[in-house]
């Protein structure tokens, strides 16, 4: 990676106290420019910062006690744009924080999961990705470089998954969620990963059961959306699969892309 590009990239944690070590590891090999992490589960008081500052980065998060939980990590200062989506100001669920660092506007997002389906939970998904569609198209406004990073609990198509019979009837697979996040890409952002690579079977989680990492058994559900005036300076992007085969990994593992620089 030359200093002509930035480097964004997104990890669902899943515990940053359980993957500390595995974060700071992954830090200071992949050198990332800028992080979205979600599943912190930890309030603002439980994160680690002096390690991160330790390993060079800025950062801002958005937390709750022992569920959900956002932040962005940077090399650059970050100036905070919203703690929270707009657009319910009674959701209390810690999924989104927004900010503006390195020459770009960055939003880390946890989508609701959404299951049972037949629960209240998957309205709630729906009514949360209806309002990250209202904020999105107000982003593309600004003409900044946006970027939505997150864990978007969506499995977009048929080959983002080792078996898609097994998933129907899924939140993350029922043809609501994926049609939500076709409206979101069709405002105008673009996939990343889907930008570089149109193969089939490529993915960000693998399950901790029945030998789902060992098999290759997984979902591409962690996703990378740009504006077009950040899509315009892409130049490359992929899955780091090297940290979900870590000792105690997460379930997930980071996805990344590289802009060419202002």
């Amino acid at each position: 990676m030359s200093s002509e590009e930035i480097t964004i990239a997104t990890w669902n944690v899943n515990s940053i106290k359980a993957r500390l070590a595995h974060l700071v590891k992954w830090l200071d090999s992949f050198k990332p420019d800028v992080v979205a992490l979600q599943e912190l589960k930890t309030t603002e008081e439980g994160f680690p910062g002096l390690e991160i500052q330790a390993a060079g980065y800025h950062w801002a998060m958005a937390g709750q006690k022992s569920y959900n939980g956002v932040a962005l990590l940077s090399k650059d200062p970050i100036e905070l744009l919203e703690e929270a989506l707009p657009g319910d100001e009674k959701d209390e669920q810690a999924r989104y924080i927004e900010g503006r660092t390195s020459g770009l506007r960055v939003g880390a997002i946890y989508l609701p999961n959404g299951n049972p389906a037949d629960s209240e939970k998957f309205p709630y998904k729906l009514a949360w990705m209806e309002r990250l569609q209202h904020h999105a198209k107000s982003l593309l406004a600004s003409e900044e470089p946006v970027l939505l990073c997150g864990d978007y609990n969506v499995i977009p198509e048929p080959e983002d998954c080792y078996d898609p019979a097994a998933w129907t009837g899924d939140a993350l697979f029922r043809p609501e969620s994926r049609a939500a996040l076709r409206r979101l890409i069709y405002l105008g952002y673009t996939d990343a990963f889907r930008a570089f690579h149109s193969e089939p079977h490529r993915y960000s989680f693998w399950d901790y059961q029945g030998g789902a990492w060992q098999n290759d058994l997984g979902i591409r559900i962690d996703h990378l959306l740009l504006s077009p005036q950040a899509a315009d300076r892409l130049r490359d992007s992929g899955i780091d699969r090297e940290p979900r085969g870590w000792q105690k990994a997460s379930d997930h593992t980071p996805v990344w892309c590289r802009l060419a620089a202002a």
